[in-house]
This record gives C-alpha cells, structure tokens and sequence, in this order.
C-alpha cells in the first residue's frame, strides 16, 4: 500500500462510518432470546402415557392403582427416534397428568412408577424419554398437571408446595428444558386421597401463578412458560390443529391466565397486544390424547398432517403433534406409517426452492444501503433482511425466475427481533405483460405459507399492501406442494346406508365391513352401503401408482328411520336426524333427558354423542347417564354413567360402551352436567348394536 494514502483512507471511512445507515426502530411488543430459540423450532411432539393407557380413559380419575403401569416392551429409542425421523424438533412429555401419577421416582409421592411392577419400581419414564432426546439432539419440555385428582391435599395451600416441589424435581434433575406446559384443567371430581368429592378453586388466585414462574425462571431460564395466556407461549385455543387464517404473535397477556381465555382472541392474538404471546398448535394425531385401540384405524392420514402443519406452523404458530405410546411402551405402527407418510409430503414439498437463482429488486430499500438489499430475502439466512425507507408502508418485490416455475406455495418470513409489522401482503404473477393476482394474506410473523392453485410464471411479485411500519422481510420462498388425495369421507343417512367419498379423481375405494383390514381384493365402492344394523368400516384408496393409503375407520349405529323422540319438544329429534351441523339445546335446569322411543326391542352394546360443531362449547355436556327400559315409563339402573373427559377443548364424537349388551325399546340419554353449567346442546345420537 502507498502509505501516502494512508490519512485520506482513514478520513473516507470515518465519513462511510458516519452516514451508515440506521436499522429500522423496533414496532411493538418484542420476542425475548428464549421465545426467538422457540420460534426456531417449529414443530415438536406430544407425548401422552400414563395410567389412562392402560384403564383405556382420557382423564384419570386419580384412583387408579400403580399396579396397572407396566408396559412390557417400553422403548424410549423408538419413540423419540420415530419422532426424530419424523423431522419434529422435541419432545414434550406429559410428566403428570390429571391422575396425579408421576412418571418419575418423585420423592413426594408414592403413586408413581415406584409403585408399579414396571422395572420392579426402579423405572424412569422421564429420565428415558430425555436422554433419548439427548442422544437424537431433540429438545425436551415437560407437562406437570396443576390439577391432581389423586392428592388429598388439593384445593388447599399444601397443595402448592406439593406442586412446586414436583415441578423443582423436574426441573434440576432431567437437563436443559426448553418448555414448561400448564394446561387450564383446575378442579371439579376427583378421587382426592379417597375423599371421591368436587372440589373447585379460584382459578385466577389459587395457583399463584407469578410464584411458581419465577421458580422456573430461577431453574430453567431458558425455558418457555406455556399457558393459556403464557408468559411465553399461548395456547391456540382449540385442538383442531390450527391458527387463525389471521394469527397475531401478540396478546393483551394481562387479560389471560390458566384455564382463564378467550379461544377466539386465543386462536387471532390481539393487535397491537401488550406482549409477544405467538400461538402454539397442540393436537393429537389421534382423536384422544392417549392411546385406545378403538383409535387404531383413526389415525390421521399425511395428507391431513400436511393440512395442519399448513395451517400451523404456515400461519406462525409452532405445532405440537402429540403421539401417544401404546400399551407396549411403544408408537403404534399406525402412527409410525402416518409420521413416515407426513416426512415425504414434507420432503417432496420443501426440499426446492424455486425461486432460487432468480434475481429480485424492490420497489425502495432503506437508504439505498446493500446491507438492506433485496438480496437479502434469498439468501436463506435468518439474521439478514430488506427493509425499505422509515414511513414506507405499501412496497413490491418482483422476483425474475429466468424460466417458468410451476408453484402452489409461497412461503414470507419477518425478521422477529424488530416485530411483528405486516398487516397485509398480495402475490401476482406475470401474464403475458401483466401482472395477475393470485392470492392474499395478512398476518406474516415467524413464517406465512400461502397456498394457492397451481401458477406456472416465470416472474412473480410480492406486495406488500399494509403494515404499521416499515416492512422487514428476511425470507421469501416458493414451492410446489404435490397433489395428494383428499382425505377419506363417511357419512351416515338414517335409514342406515353409508355414503363414501373423496374429492380426487381417480383412487379406486376399497371396504370392509367384517372388520379385517381392507386390500386391493376387497369390494370396491361403488354405491352406498347398507347397513341397517351399524357395524364397522374400514375404508383405504388405491392410488394410481398402485399404492394403498392409510385405513380410516368409523363407527355406525342402528339405522334410526323409525325412531321418536318422546316428548313434547319436537327440535329433540334433530339428535337423530344424521345432520352434524343441527343441533338440539335443552331447556330448564339440569338434568336433560333425551328419550328414544326405537319402535322395537334391540339388544344394545352402547351410544354415540357428537357434541355441537359450530365451534362453541356452550351447553356441551360432560358428565353423562344411560338408561333403558321396556316400557318408557320403568327404568333401570343405569346402564353407563361418567365423564366425557377433555370434550370441552376437543368436541369430537364420544363413544360410550356399557359394560355388557343390554336390552330395551327405549334409550334415554341424561346430560347431568355441562362444561359452562347451561343448558345442554347435542348435535348427534347413535345407537351401537352389541
């Protein structure tokens, strides 16, 4: 170097260094390091196994024995590396559940795995899961029920050291903890040390909930707090497996706690929002949260996983899939296919990005500084972004592919650290000269995954329509997501025929109605069938590439033609009129009988409720009483009584089985007691034959 340049260099530097230009000021509430590390992870799974696996409930009762844990072939290994290979990031483990039985040697209790035969009372399930996640680089988060329906000292501030001191073993004993998970089930019947009474609390005051999130913050500060209303992580406010169209990362967090929400405000966020609060997606890959054998052909289809992460994780919100181990100890193969089936969708979506090698400008960057280029969007680093000028709300990127590109999914990501600022983007295409719009959406936030029909461009446009300041984008992407079957559809008539659909064209349908699993030699559907006495089907597609889609099982009742409601509200016989989307709401206090006059005597071996399906839970029932009777006047004892635990969160059809067929001409179907305590709402009744 000419040394003599020496001062004029340093002077042109000084000057460079001077007029640097500013990044953009941040807008709104703002993640924190361990909610960005969140973000990060997208995906992770569910696990649900204790006591109600083996008792076949969803909500233990807290009586349980210990006795009955003993999973023969219990394989840690195997669920978290079928996890693994599934391309989900975690693990969260249901420690404790509402039963109160602990999946660890918990010294304050002794309703856990040292009072089963299981590894003769030596066994850890949470000390298994976790190093397996350990050795597959998963992370591990641990779920500890508030509520314990086991402890006699619940409902009183004994109660909270208990707590507290299971959730301080869990969180020194176990490693680095990326997620800490409190549901809103506070209270109501419980065993209670055999006191067998309802005990209900102050959900807003009784947990002390600041309390017991600083002892996580002291233990696990990188851990996210989840909750219905955080401090960290929101719940979504169904477990239907997705986010608001629209999904704020934001929430006015003062106006929410555990077991406390608004599921629509939940399911939107609120904007601006006094805290960064985003979403997470929990839903099961079954119908119920733990494993029943009922459910083995009800396991969802990839094309339906695929679905749900499009309208999770594609709408910002991270997805928590949960997976439930088997009696064995195991994930059932089920499962196992439908992970498998869901990588490939996954895969084959994902792995091309195709706006890759094109060239991109914008219609304005920040000050004219390559450090806010354009560029920066398809470099696929997180930590760099384009961000036009202060004050420019409405703004374009045109991508030139330099050859046509076949896409139907286009994937934005903001730059968190500086907010959430986008209100409202459009996609076009270039046609001939002109520019076509294809699709719209509002909220961006961590990732937004537009689908659209299938484009062929060889320039695409994204504009940027609304936003409260300035946008920040460090991602755009697009893809093509294959075309898959939909998913298989049964539908019931009252006369007891079942209708089979799908709207692809092409899969053959091939069904049993005997219960073994259907093949390529099974009937074809082809017209409805018949089955006035209900009975199992079991349904699966043939693809055109000769290969055969997952099994879909449902359950169908008695053909209820010639059926009657007794009594004088006549809206009582659209519980049997096979219409979900009709419903009957009770009048008076509670209880609320539903009578069934079926014109006959039938043996019976149970019923089918199906909770309303408008997506409120007013009026659902939740505790419940059947009886029979020959005459309609005499009944006898009941013939099932109980719980239809978890219908409030996740309203699907409940099946009830009585202990051993019974027979009668008239049904009656008693709501004892709603979830909100009003009056009683059902959508749909049906018998099962023995």
């Amino acid at each position: 170097m000419n040394f003599t340049l020496r001062p004029l260099l340093v002077l042109l530097l000084g000057v460079i260094t001077a007029v640097a230009v500013e990044p953009p000021a941040p807008y709104g509430p703002l993640p924190s390091p361990r909610q960005l590390r969140w973000h990060a992870l997208e995906m992770y799974a569910f696990v649900h196994f204790t006591t109600n696996t083996f008792t076949d409930k969803e909500w233990g009762y807290g009586d349980e024995s210990p006795r009955i844990f003993n999973p023969p072939a219990f394989d840690a290994e195997q669920i978290v590396g079928t996890i693994a290979d599934a391309g989900l990031k975690g693990v969260m483990l249901t420690c404790k559940h509402h039963d109160g039985f602990s999946l660890w040697p918990s010294a304050f209790t002794n309703h856990s795995v040292t009072a089963s035969p299981w590894m003769d009372g030596k066994g850890d399930v949470v000390r298994a899961i976790s190093d397996a996640c350990r050795k597959r680089g998963l992370a591990f988060g641990v779920y500890l029920s508030p509520w314990d329906r086991n402890q006699a000292v619940y409902g009183t501030p004994e109660y909270l050291t208990y707590f507290r001191n299971q959730l301080r073993e869990l969180l020194t004993h176990y490693g680095p903890i990326f997620e800490v998970w409190f549901d809103g089930a506070n209270g109501g019947d419980g065993y209670y040390g055999g006191a067998r009474e309802k005990r209900s609390i102050d959900n807003r005051t009784y947990y002390d909930w600041p309390t017991t999130w600083a002892l996580v913050r002291e233990l696990q500060p990188d851990a996210c707090l989840f909750s219905d209303g955080g401090p960290d992580v929101r719940w979504v406010g169904n477990e239907s497996g997705f986010a608001g169209e629209t999904c704020w990362s934001t929430l006015n967090a003062a106006d929410f706690l555990p077991g406390i929400a608004d599921a629509n405000l939940l399911v939107h966020g609120q904007r601006p929002g006094t805290h960064w609060l985003p979403a997470e997606v929990d839903v099961s890959i079954r119908p119920g949260w733990f494993w029943h054998e009922r459910e083995n052909n009800q396991v969802k289809s990839p094309a339906n996983l695929l679905k749900i992460y499009m309208e999770s994780v594609g709408r910002g919100a991270n997805l928590i899939l949960n997976l439930p181990p088997d009696r064995r100890g195991r994930l059932h193969e089920n499962d196992v296919a439908a992970l498998t089936g869901w990588k490939a969708l996954l895969d084959a979506t994902f792995a091309t990005d195709l706006l890759q090698g094109s060239t991109v400008t914008a219609s304005n960057v920040r000050g004219g500084d390559a450090a806010y280029a354009a560029a920066h969007v398809l470099d696929g680093k997180r930590d760099t972004y384009w961000t036009p000028d202060d004050g420019v709300t409405t703004a374009a990127l045109v991508f030139d592919c330099k050859r046509a590109v076949t896409f139907n999914v286009v994937r934005i990501r903001e730059f968190l650290p500086l907010g959430q600022r986008i209100e409202g983007v459009a996609v076009d295409i270039d046609q001939n000269g002109t520019w076509q719009e294809i699709a719209t959406a509002t909220s961006i936030g961590n990732q937004r995954l537009v689908v659209t029909n299938y484009f062929t461009t060889s320039k695409l446009r994204l504009r940027i329509t609304q936003a409260a300041a300035c946008p920040v984008i460090s991602e755009c992407a697009v893809f093509a997501m294959p075309l898959m079957p939909d998913d298989i559809i049964m539908r019931w008539s009252r006369d007891g025929r079942v209708q089979i659909s799908t709207n692809s064209v092409g899969p053959r349908l091939h069904y049993t109605v005997d219960g073994r699993e259907p093949d390529s030699t099974a009937p074809v559907y082809d017209k409805p069938i018949s089955l006035p006495r209900g009975g199992t089907v079991k349904v699966r597609s043939t693809l055109p590439d000769g290969h055969m889609s997952p099994v879909v099982s449902e359950i169908f009742g008695l053909a209820s033609a010639a059926w009657n409601m007794v009594g004088p509200d006549k809206t009582m016989a659209q519980v049997i009129d096979g219409n979900p989307t009709t419903t009957w709401t009770a009048t008076g206090a509670a209880p609320y009988h539903l009578i069934i006059d079926m014109g006959a005597t039938a043996t019976l071996g149970g019923i089918t409720l199906l909770p309303r399906q408008d997506g409120s839970h007013a009026g659902t029932p939740d505790h419940y009483e059947v009886a029979l009777s020959a005459d309609g006047q005499k009944w006898g004892t009941p013939v099932a009584s109980g719980e239809l635990s978890n219908i409030r969160a996740n309203p699907v059809r409940q099946v009830i089985r009585f202990s051993h067929p019974t027979t009668g001409r008239f049904l009656r179907v008693t709501a004892t007691h709603t979830v909100d305590g009003g009056a009683a709402v059902i959508a749909e009744l049906g018998v099962l034959g023995q």
